[in-house]
């Protein structure tokens, strides 16, 4: 075994001895640093490794990193106990979209460990009668859309009295084993290294157990066949409708010439029926719309009035505050435009990881689990200047809300530039041909 070989696993070593810090601790900020340096520095030091002993360090690295997640109950989220909500309301024959926890009618499905006696402990939300409960937003519905909804379910048929958040961290860890062996497979384990031993998966995957996982994984899937991939990434939306910033990707380069429409009826009409017809159960059981808290959630985090807020931060050191709502479509919408007219139709992924990454950069979301797609997706095509969007979404989310600016603006202001230095240096690397063809076949 080389030198090198020795090196990267004592890195990793340290890595995990810092993970396990962070999910058995309160959220620090100093720590999750240390785990992005670790994370950097054994990506750094794996280029020199021979091969198949990085194969080893990448697939058992990641399958026992991503087990670290495992050893604690969630440390720095609670949305893992509104996903147990969810699943028992609905093994009770109720649709979580029509009635919030703090419903009285859904009194008798509470128990000790969502809705404890005692209510002095940290991270508890009050109940409008009295009492108090894990699960956050109790006085408002869910936002989780169905196919989401049905894995709750099924975790809660799937889960042994008193498993409590133990089997929704082991279905976050199934899925990030999963996600790895695709990357593996597709891309190769030097880049699959980027999932594998990156902090955001034992914590957010796992530790807390995010649905965002599920997500990832059919998106994952999607790009790894042809057949299947609109009916996979409809399926993705209804999880979790981040996933539908992939679209523009698996239909790259579909206006270079014209619109190829068998192409885009390939992809568009399987996606639109699979979470369509994943909606329907619901919206034929529910009384109300199906949307849940989503317009609220959408008003409580500012994305329509950024002032005083954490979104936009990028915008915001450019022009005032109440242009960057509009200028964060604009620019999206330009960018999902250039990946239709002149992304890679052979590399899908690395048009979704260039709209999906745009718009954490463009909104600068607080939660750092919404960059896992972003992780999948850099792993899947090698670029690795988009990682840095997961350590600003990490520094964001642990920072918690400050004044603007801050250490957020600082950290998503930072992953930007990396990004804009990427795209120039690959384009200044690429040999200039003459012809529209050429042009389409180097985006």
């Amino acid at each position: 075994m080389s030198r090198q070989t020795l090196f990267l696993g004592g890195v990793l070593l340290a890595l995990a001895a810092v993970l396990i810090e962070i999910v058995t601790g309160p959220p620090a900020l100093g720590w999750y640093l240390l785990a992005w340096a670790l994370f950097a520095t054994a990506l750094w030091r794996a280029r020199r490794v021979p091969d198949r002993q990085l194969t080893a360090l990448v697939v058992a690295g990641g399958v026992a990193l991503a087990a670290i997640g495992l050893a604690a109950p969630p440390s720095s989220s609670t949305d893992s106990f509104r996903y147990a909500w969810d699943g028992r309301v609905q093994a009770a024959g109720i649709s979580p979209y029509d009635h919030p926890p703090a419903d009285p009618a859904l009194a008798p499905l509470r128990d000790g460990w969502l809705f404890p006696s005692e209510c002095g402990a940290p991270q508890l939300w009050p109940l409008p009668g009295g009492g108090c409960t894990r699960i956050n937003r109790p006085t408002v519905p869910t936002i989780y859309p169905p196919v989401a909804q049905g894995y709750f379910l099924l975790v809660d048929w799937l889960s042994p009295e008193g498993a409590r958040h133990k089997v929704l961290q082991l279905g976050g860890w199934v899925m990030a084993v999963l996600a790895l062996l695709a990357l593996c497979r597709q891309a190769g384990v030097r880049t699959a290294a980027y999932w594998a031993w990156c902090p955001a998966v034992p914590v957010e995957a796992v530790n807390n157990a995010h649905v965002d996982m599920l997500g990832v994984l059919l998106v994952v899937l999607a790009f790894c066949t042809v057949r299947a991939r609109g009916a996979l990434l409809g399926a993705a939306v209804a999880a979790k409708l981040l996933p539908a910033t992939a679209l523009p990707g698996a239909l790259s380069g579909l206006l270079a010439n014209g619109v190829a429409w068998p192409r885009l009826l390939r992809v568009a009409v399987p996606a639109v029926l699979v979470a369509g017809l994943t909606y329907l159960p619901y919206v034929l059981a529910t009384q109300g719309p199906v949307v849940g808290f989503l317009p609220g959630y959408l008003q409580e985090e500012r994305y329509e009035a950024p002032a005083g807020g954490n979104r936009y931060l990028v915008l915001r050191l450019v022009m005032p505050d109440s242009w960057a709502p509009y200028a964060a479509i604009l620019l999206l919408a330009l960018v999902a435009l250039q990946v239709l007219r002149r992304g890679d139709p052979e590399r899908p992924w690395r048009g979704a990881l260039v709209v999906t990454g745009s718009l954490l950069l463009l909104l600068t979301p607080g939660y750092s689990w919404y960059a896992l797609l972003v992780v999948a997706l850099a792993a899947m095509d090698g670029r690795w200047e988009w990682l840095g969007v997961a350590l600003a979404g990490a520094v964001a989310y642990v920072a918690g809300p400050t004044a603007h600016p801050g250490p957020a603006t600082a950290c998503y202001a930072a992953a930007t530039l990396a990004v804009l230095a990427g795209w120039a240096v690959r384009r200044s690397r690429v040999p200039r041909r003459p012809g529209r063809a050429a042009a389409v076949s180097n985006s």
